[in-house]
């Protein structure tokens, strides 16, 4: 499995399985197959099943976090309006990506397992996805607070309190189906609160 495409198709395979059936259900030998490899191949390169499962949880959060961080440089890397394309970001931020639906899925199962799930496999899923984004973001806001737009001590603080109000209708942890209206309310009302909290 030298290739780097192999690996690739490892990685999505176990993902296939990991979304889909969580990790304590998960085997290797059905990751395996879905993967068209053997059960051997994987020990030997991801040392046991909690070492393949950072490695996919990690590859597929960072690839979510790049398409996430674009949104936030076509929303926020100029603004002419702040509310209007906080809201526009907000919106498009929080609206289901298909391409990466596998990953909402794994990350629902990562809830659901939350205390089964290995901590070190956690930790490099925040890091690679939701901090970097929220990182990005605190940027963005201190760069707006630089601007005399907002009022802000601590921008990754801001940045967490933006994600918590624009997430009331966040898909990806609702169980049932979520309309573009619903969002689009959600993400509205949490802008106008977050800018009366932080705006000058």
């Amino acid at each position: 499995m030298a290739r780097a495409g192999k690996r690739q198709e490892v990685l999505a395979g176990a993902l296939t399985v990991f979304a889909r059936d969580g990790y304590a259900r998960a085997s290797i030998d059905v990751i395996a197959a879905e993967a068209c490899v053997s059960s051997r191949t994987l020990y030997n390169h991801f040392g046991d099943k909690a070492g393949l499962f950072r490695a996919v949880i990690q590859e597929s959060a960072t690839r979510v976090a790049a398409a996430q961080l674009e949104i936030i440089e076509q929303h926020l890397g100029h603004v002419t309006d702040l509310e209007a394309n906080l809201v526009a970001f907000g919106i498009h931020w929080r609206t289901p990506m298909p391409d990466y639906a596998e990953h909402s899925a794994l990350v629902r199962q990562v809830n659901a397992e939350a205390g089964h799930i290995p901590q070190e496999a956690v930790d490099a899923w925040q890091e690679a996805g939701p901090l970097a984004v929220r990182r990005a973001l605190a940027e963005r806001l201190a760069a707006f607070a630089a601007d005399g737009l907002l009022r802000i001590d601590d921008p990754m603080r801001a940045a967490l309190h933006f994600s918590l109000l624009v997430s009331g209708a966040n898909p990806s942890y609702r169980g049932g189906p979520v309309t573009p209206d619903d969002i689009t309310e959600a993400v509205t009302t949490g802008v106008h609160t977050f800018l009366h909290g932080y705006a000058h």
